[in-house]
């Protein structure tokens, strides 16, 4: 059985999304070390733990967007997904996240954007193009 139609473009969506996102999640972590203790645009929180976690899963998205094993890719992007996924539900209800998060998520928009980078991260990571290896096929 052979690929399916598109699966060689949809690995490009995976890598492309793991670049452009990582990229993004970095750029947001650098500035709300710039910024501080500020809200970002006013809307946005910012604080020290939100700016490492952002820095970390950022470059770990950034990463999986090089990787030679798209297998790697898809893993990283969608366990993220995931946890940003856990992360938007749970600041519904907990919005200093259990004390992890000291100003807490008291802006809707947060938990969208969590939400929105985890429905993504779980889609493109484990449901976009063909997700057979070379060796399945």
């Amino acid at each position: 059985m052979g690929p399916r139609p598109g699966g060689a473009a949809m690995t490009d969506v995976v890598r492309l999304y793991a670049k452009v996102v990582g990229a993004s999640v970095i750029l947001i972590g650098l500035v709300g070390l710039v910024l501080g203790d500020k809200s970002l645009f006013g809307v946005l929180n910012i604080d020290i733990a939100e700016d490492g976690i952002h820095l970390l899963t950022g470059g770990l998205i950034f990463y999986a967007g090089f990787a030679r094993d798209l297998r790697v890719t898809r893993a990283i992007v969608g366990g993220i997904g995931i946890a940003y996924l856990v992360i938007g539900l749970v600041s519904f209800a907990k919005p200093m996240l259990f004390g992890l998060v000291p100003s807490g998520y008291e802006v809707v928009l947060d938990n969208l954007i969590h939400l929105t980078l985890g429905v993504l991260g779980i889609v493109v990571g484990f449901f976009v193009g063909d997700r057979r290896t070379a060796a399945d096929r």
